[in-house]
């Protein structure tokens, strides 16, 4: 298998591993190429906001704006399998919740949701679905490509400089293969695609990512002493809605 090929399996591992979109059969080993599919994590976010933001579009034509939005992430939850919106809510409940490192991640631990974890996912949501309420079909499109590609791309600096407050996990064997190049990769893809929302608007959408995952990280680090793989989750999903926040801002 040559460079191409080795790169578009590292590509597909990751769509199996961030969403529930069929993958073909060969494809499916994670052991050794989940890291290296780190870097394609944004354009994975491409792949996501294309299938949202077309639900958006043609949703539009017909519905009123909130409905329309609604459909768009309800499509992202049955996408993905409601992946990052678990690490959220499970992020919430521990941080939250534990008085203590050792009692939040026991609690994150859970599967249950408890109240923080419900509110969290409540207030994500509706500001989600209020960022495209009044918006047009194509920019609505555009928003949704552009949040998922950059709040994606969150992920693999994270990784390669942050600390794992677990003693082992499936996101700590991840970082240990995710290079320094590999997160620069991740980060200008995302920036690359940004630009299709406009120059201002992917500048102010990327600082405002940065931002927030920042500000979620700077949370985990201060409660657990480092991330998790539901912190991941949590910084996606705190990027993706201040992306979408600030584009509404620009382009509704």
């Amino acid at each position: 298998m040559g460079f191409i090929g080795r790169e578009i399996g590292h590509f597909f591992v990751g769509v199996m591993f961030l969403t529930r979109l069929p993958v073909p059969r060969g494809l499916q080993q994670l052991d050794g190429r989940l890291a290296r599919s780190a870097q394609y994590f944004p354009l994975i976010g491409v792949l996501v906001g294309l299938i949202t933001g077309g639900v958006f579009y043609a949703a539009s034509q017909v519905l009123h704006g909130y409905l329309a939005a609604g459909l768009a992430i309800l499509a992202g939850i049955l996408v993905t399998g409601a992946l990052h919106e678990d690490g959220l809510a499970d992020c919430a409940d521990g941080i939250w919740g534990g008085a203590t490192r050792e009692r939040a991640l026991e609690i994150m631990r859970d599967s249950r949701v408890g109240t923080y974890g419900a509110c969290a996912l409540v207030a994500t949501l509706c500001l989600r679905g209020m960022a495209l309420f009044d918006v047009e079909p194509i920019e609505g499109l555009i928003m949704l490509i552009v949040a998922h590609a950059v709040s994606r791309a969150m992920i693999p600096p994270v990784l390669v400089s942050g600390r794992y407050a677990r003693t082992r996990g499936l996101a700590s064997s991840v970082a240990e293969g995710v290079s320094t190049t590999g997160a620069a990769l991740a980060l200008v893809l995302a920036f690359g695609v940004a630009m299709i929302a406009g120059p201002v608007a992917a500048i102010a959408g990327f600082a405002a990512a940065m931002v927030a995952a920042g500000v979620m990280l700077w949370v985990l680090v201060g409660k657990l002493g480092g991330y998790t793989g539901d912190g991941l989750g949590a910084i996606q999903q705190c990027a993706e809605v201040a992306v979408l926040i600030t584009l509404s801002g620009l382009l509704g």
